[in-house]
């Protein structure tokens, strides 16, 4: 499968379709039909076939899909058969949230280390991973392996780190910092995540409901 001729709008859908089949086999369901899926996730059943295509469809005729068989191999997609180890670059509030937020760890994704600029952090512990400061951060990746690098710190100087985080054999990014980073495809994947600009489709949305 080459996974660059999936169109991207396919790939975020993907967690959708996880979350939700995760769902139903908490509910003890084991097979739903697309036309039932689309329902419950306000996508039609079209959409749901043309997507599970694009990875050689998953459903058969007059049976519809195995619930648990369908998880596990959207989990196998998005790479939820594998654990990461993941360090967090800015150790404030959103950084510790991160760290604190329970469900990574059971989706595979283990923070084994926080860094920030701030001396007063060093040395903490937040959900049993360490604070070092930041200027260890170049010598602990030639010392450790780390797979993902998770951003949470101001768009002043994230360019820089970023770089610091590829030179160091990091693979993938998930930037919170308020700016896009550009940086070799070929080297490493990056998310740019912007909280504000979901917060400004919410206002966005309630100020249409309003003036209806």
């Amino acid at each position: 499968m080459d996974t660059k001729k999936i169109p991207s709008a396919v790939i975020y859908r993907l967690p959708r379709y996880y979350r939700y089949l995760g769902d139903l086999l908490s509910k003890g369901i084991t097979r739903i039909s697309s036309g039932d899926l689309s329902r419950r996730m306000d996508v039609t059943a079209s959409q749901i076939r043309q997507d599970l295509n694009h990875f050689g469809g998953f459903g058969q005729q007059g049976y519809g899909y195995n619930v648990e068989s369908l998880h596990t191999e959207i989990g196998k997609i998005l790479g939820q058969d594998q654990e990461y180890r993941v360090i967090i670059i800015g150790a404030g509030n959103l950084g510790q949230a991160v760290a604190h937020y329970t469900n990574f760890y059971r989706l595979g994704y283990k923070i084994v280390a926080l860094f920030d600029s701030n001396p007063e952090l060093e040395g903490r512990l937040v959900n049993g991973s360490k604070i070092y400061n930041i200027s260890y951060l170049p010598e602990y990746l030639k010392e450790n392996t780390a797979d993902i690098a998770v951003l949470t710190i101001p768009k002043t100087g994230a360019a820089a780190v970023a770089e610091t985080l590829v030179a160091g054999g990091i693979r993938a990014i998930w930037n919170f910092a308020s700016i896009d980073l550009r940086l070799p495809e070929d080297k490493v994947v990056v998310e740019n995540v912007h909280l504000s600009d979901s917060l400004r489709v919410l206002t966005y949305r309630l100020k249409e409901v309003s003036e209806q």
